[in-house]
């Protein structure tokens, strides 16, 4: 879109009034306008009067130097290539023909539409387009998809997984990504987009990790304390009061071997239930992915020692001698 901010405006043509404006100087007509390529504007070298601005560039979008050869077409056709792709994303199209001389004596055309894109090429293509529908759906940034990419490019030339659905080895890279990015997802949010069953896809993660000898670390409540809270509409004193409550308990040795997913529910339902923002253990399990039974498990553990958990500046809607006793 073209927008020129102008005091005054002349047809070219003769008497045309559905011909384009002429841009012009309303002081100095005649005056031949000094374009801004930095800013945009047409400027009159007479006044300095900026007769029009956000001017569209229709130049070209590439430099030429004198040590350039001049046989070198800066021209680009066609999307960027994939480095992923062996062929670099390159396909050949023939058109199907229409003349006689398109046709043998049987009647088949001579000219067949083939295509270089190699069947691997093809195969990892889908697979590409699959990770990207399913990091869009739980809005995943462009570096978990690119490292998602590449994963399932190792994976798929070392061919050690043969008899595996693509899908399954699609969603297992992109949890591994998301861990090795320290954007971590749950299992169950990874599995819940995509068609394969979580059992196929706990195989598949097991297995890459093992082949391509990764090691992860392991999840800290704290890394998912944000988005539970901010799912749930918790202010960010709840949030912080979870988190500390969580790093207690893990240091206090109150949840040895548990989930850090069900720590982190246990602890925002206590941190919930001291402040005037109270979430139900129903609303936290729907949001971290947890059964209800399993933060009232952890609560118990937890409750005994609740006044050494708070930080010391929280301030209590309900006191800790008032909080539930399930």
């Amino acid at each position: 879109m073209i927008v020129i901010v102008l005091r005054d405006m002349a047809f070219t043509s003769r008497g045309d009034a559905l011909a384009l404006p002429r841009v012009h100087c309303p002081d100095h007509p005649d005056a031949i306008l000094v374009e801004d390529y930095r800013a945009g504007d047409m400027i009159c070298p007479e006044c300095g009067l900026v007769v029009g601005d956000r001017v569209i560039d229709v130049g070209s979008e590439w430099r030429t130097f004198s040590n350039e050869k001049a046989l070198k077409d800066p021209s680009r056709v066609g999307d960027a290539q994939n480095p992923l792709l062996n062929g670099g994303d390159l396909t050949t199209m023939i058109s199907k023909g229409t003349g006689a001389a398109s046709f043998d004596e049987c009647g088949k055309p001579k000219y067949q539409n083939r295509r270089t894109k190699s069947s691997s090429d093809r195969a990892m293509l889908n697979a590409f387009e699959e990770i990207r529908t399913m990091a869009d759906r739980i809005h995943l940034p462009a570096i978990i998809i690119d490292r998602t990419n590449n994963l399932f490019k190792q994976v798929y030339e070392q061919k050690s997984l043969k008899g595996h659905a693509h899908d399954a080895i699609a969603t297992a890279c992109l949890y591994i990504a998301c861990r090795q990015e320290g954007v971590p997802r749950t299992f169950k949010e990874i599995c819940a987009v995509s068609p394969i069953s979580k059992k196929k896809i706990g195989r598949c993660f097991k297995l890459i990790l093992k082949m391509l000898d990764i090691s992860l670390d392991l999840i800290n409540p704290g890394d998912l304390m944000p988005r539970f809270c901010s799912n749930l509409g918790l202010p960010k004193p709840v949030r912080m009061a979870a988190n500390f409550i969580a790093r207690k308990a893990v240091e206090l040795d109150l949840v040895p071997g548990r989930s850090p997913i069900s720590v982190a529910a246990a602890a925002i339902y206590m941190a919930s239930q001291a402040s005037a923002q109270k979430k139900t253990q129903k609303e936290i399990g729907d949001i971290a992915g947890v059964a209800d039974v399993t933060i009232r498990q952890l609560y118990r553990l937890i409750y005994p020692r609740a006044a050494e958990l708070f930080p010391p500046d929280f301030k209590f809607d309900t006191p800790i001698v008032k909080l539930p006793q399930l």
